[in-house]
């Protein structure tokens, strides 16, 4: 069997990793990879952006199935085009993909159908945003401000007061610091509780819960700083009380899977909801359409059940009866970020310690930003540049163990969190 996984992050080392335990996987193709996909995989140098070039290839390769990674070529419609070619393919269509390409699309959505989340308004001037400031419809500050599209992780920015929000409001409409992704605005209330991310496979009539996990999105210890694409996560057997996840399935999951359904769309892949555990229950943060990253570095090495099998039911519609077999460990991701991350990240610095790191027991290393020199040294050639997960017996042992196998890891400007799986003690 020939695979070929869309993507070229933590995530999708990941997911190559997962794959290829499977002894039926002939073969793995990524686009376009990383230094330490190209272990495992051929990687191929492919523009994501080319929904319709990467099917041809696909087809041309002969590929049995086809998965994505990230969101935007599930938002351009690469689902889409594959479909058209016949070939198998596990990632929602462009028209679901709008969960996640567009946020006002998504509160809307939520709005139509009484999912549960935060109070919003939508705003396309500075001034429209004051009138709702003005109207205390959001009761107050602070307030999350969102940009309507995609924007890589760095589109919410949580502001204390009326003169931040309006500085951030001008950015985004005026000045336009993250281009077309924010000509449109979300405005919501602070919600406060505990953050979690809670996943399901689909093949648009069955649904599969992964276990959950929580992301830490904010660049520095204690929630502060900028928002990043993630700089780590856990995952651990006791995270959340089955009479909550069945709580979550009836009234978020299958709400918005129904809700695609009545408006002629059918979801098919990995969704992705963010939520906040506030005191009211639990109320949607954001939808992803696709697995999660960092999340996806603590979720897939838990997996039991061969990854291929569940990629291959979603995408031959025979979800329904497969079981979902989950490992007890706890898992702890610790991402290591280059110099400079979010906003201007320093690339180009060569990597050392990865051999040390991988001796530690129960680490795992997922290349995200790296690439090969043409010397062949290892070097930094993104944002985020490492994800050192570890599994233990317990999360105390899976966080001590990712510490110790991330402080071998070496670049100049290495960056990372001190307080993933907090509120354990720091190390």
């Amino acid at each position: 069997m020939k695979v070929l996984v869309l993507g070229g992050g933590g995530r999708e080392s990941a997911m190559v990793w997962k794959i290829l335990q499977a002894a039926r996987v002939e073969k793995v193709y990524c686009v376009p990879g990383n230094a330490g996909i190209a272990r495992m995989a051929e990687c191929l140098d492919l523009d994501l952006k080319k929904p319709d070039k990467l099917a041809a290839v696909a087809k041309d390769l002969g590929i049995h199935l086809t998965v994505c990674g990230p969101e935007q070529p599930l938002v351009m419609g690469v689902a889409d085009a594959f479909t058209r070619l016949g070939l198998r393919f596990v990632g929602p269509s462009r028209a679901a993909a709008c969960l996640e390409g567009s946020k006002v699309f998504a509160k809307e959505f939520m709005s139509r159908h009484h999912i549960p989340t935060a109070t919003f308004a939508v705003c396309e001037t500075v001034e429209e945003a004051e009138d709702i400031f003005d109207s205390n419809l959001l009761d107050g500050f602070p307030v999350v401000v969102k940009a309507d599209g995609l924007a890589a992780g760095k589109g919410v920015f949580i502001v204390p007061d009326r003169e931040q929000a309006l500085e951030v409001i001008r950015g985004l409409l005026i000045e336009r610091r993250l281009g077309e992704a924010g000509r449109r605005i979300v405005l919501e209330e602070c919600l406060s509780g505990v953050e979690t991310s809670f996943l399901v496979f689909t093949d648009g009539k069955a649904m599969l819960p992964l276990v959950p996990a929580r992301d830490y999105k904010r660049l520095g210890d204690g929630d502060t700083g900028p928002n990043t694409g993630g700089m780590g996560a856990y995952s651990s057997p006791d995270m959340l009380e089955p009479g909550l996840q069945r709580k979550i399935l009836r009234h978020i999951v299958q709400p918005t899977l129904t809700g695609l359904q009545s408006e002629g769309t059918t979801f098919k892949g990995v969704l992705y909801v963010g939520l906040m555990l506030t005191e009211q229950g639990p109320k949607v943060l954001e939808y992803n359409v696709r697995l999660g990253d960092p999340e996806a570095q603590v979720i897939l090495p838990r997996l039991k059940t061969p990854f291929i099998d569940v990629l291959t039911a979603i995408a031959d519609g025979t979800l329904e009866g497969l079981e979902l077999n989950w490992s007890d460990e706890s898992a702890v991701c610790v991402v290591l970020a280059a110099d400079g991350y979010p906003e201007a990240p320093v690339c180009g610095h060569p990597i050392t310690g990865l051999e040390k790191a991988e001796l530690h027991p129960g680490v795992l290393l997922f290349h995200a930003g790296t690439k090969r020199d043409e010397a062949g040294q290892l070097i930094t050639s993104g944002g985020r540049v490492i994800g050192v997960t570890a599994l233990g017996d317990t999360l105390a042992q899976a966080r001590q163990r990712a510490y110790a196998a991330a402080a071998e890891i070496e670049f100049a400007g290495k960056q990372y969190r001190k307080d993933i799986a907090s509120p354990l003690p720091t190390p």
